[in-house]
């Protein structure tokens, strides 16, 4: 669209931009490239004018085509299929669903008197504790212990122990897991955080240095810092974006990023938010196109899960930043 143009009519406008503070020169001989200013110029003028692929609505609607009592694992599979989308990585967080149970256990010895617990919930959450124990364990107990754990639920036959002080040991591994599971449960005083898709910013040229992928990262691995940004984005109850610099009160300075969040709903209350982060040359209006797309078809699914099942969920006991209607 601009044939018409000399390269001397060109870098006048160039230098004008450059003056304004919308483009600049890394290097002498390089080009220019958009500054954060120009980059928020764009998105501000279509925030509200977001574009969406077919192949990409469609994704969409597969991913969210059929609930699911697994409510965890919807969170974290529509986060998965957002990332893949977006290309960005993906944090998400989410309120405590109640009416759940404990489904399985597995038992993985770490070393002789270290043992790993997982709990799988009916709800598709996955807890971990660590067991220290006082003596050395072996595999067959641990087997054991599990089949215990089962029937004690009402889910299979009463397990056989070798002796009577390892039924005795199995049921203080049983009464320390589940007291830790109901305390943690009941006790909900930050929301959980969804992260997936951190290996998707390797393949931006911007993130080929170490130091600017571990300034961008630094968000990421700090679970406080990511729920600041996605309360902050409930709060203003909208999409919202920070791009560069404006983002240093979550992320080193240094860091040449974008995040974009948006809220999402069950049953029309407030329940939590979902953000991306990208490079700052990322396709804004695709992803707020599929931004609001996500977060609508994320809250028809989830509102849809919680009538069928008679779910209830319930926000931080300690969080003030999100107020449920």
């Amino acid at each position: 669209g601009f044939e018409s143009l000399s390269s001397a009519t060109i870098r006048n406008y160039f230098g004008k931009m450059e003056e304004g503070g919308y483009l600049k020169q890394q290097h002498t001989s390089g080009g220019r490239i958009p500054t954060e200013k120009a980059f928020r110029l764009y998105a501000d003028a279509y925030r509200d004018e977001g574009v969406l692929e077919k192949t990409q609505e469609e994704s969409l609607e597969e991913a969210f085509k059929e609930g699911s009592k697994e409510v965890a694992t919807l969170l974290n599979r529509s986060a998965d299929v957002l990332s893949e989308l977006t290309k960005c990585a993906v944090f998400v967080s989410a309120p405590r669903f109640d009416q759940d149970f404990v489904q399985d256990v597995r038992l993985i010895r770490i070393d002789p008197t270290k043992v790993l617990s997982v709990l799988i919930t009916d709800f598709g959450l996955i807890r971990t504790e660590t067991i220290y124990m006082e003596k050395e364990v072996d595999p067959g107990f641990l087997r054991a212990t599990e089949e215990y754990f089962l029937w004690r639920m009402n889910k299979g036959e009463k397990s056989l122990f070798k002796t009577e002080g390892e039924a005795k040991l199995a049921q203080r591994i049983y009464n320390e897991m589940m007291v830790r599971h109901v305390v943690g449960y009941a006790n909900f005083p930050e929301e959980d955080v969804i992260r997936t898709g951190l290996s998707k910013l390797l393949a931006y040229p911007e993130f080929n240095d170490a130091a600017a992928l571990a300034s961008s990262l630094a968000l990421l691995e700090d679970q406080n810092q990511m729920r600041a940004v996605l309360r902050e984005c409930c709060k203003q109850n909208q999409m919202s974006l920070w791009i560069g610099d404006e983002l240093s009160p979550f992320v080193p300075k240094e860091a040449e990023c974008t995040v974009i969040a948006i809220p999402y709903r069950i049953n029309q209350t407030l329940a939590g938010a979902v953000a991306l982060l990208g490079p700052m040359r990322v396709p804004y209006r695709n992803l707020f196109g599929l931004m609001q797309i996500f977060s609508e078809q994320l809250s028809k699914a989830l509102t849809e899960s919680v009538y069928k099942y008679k779910i209830t969920f319930r926000q931080p006991t300690g969080s003030k930043q999100i107020e449920v209607q």
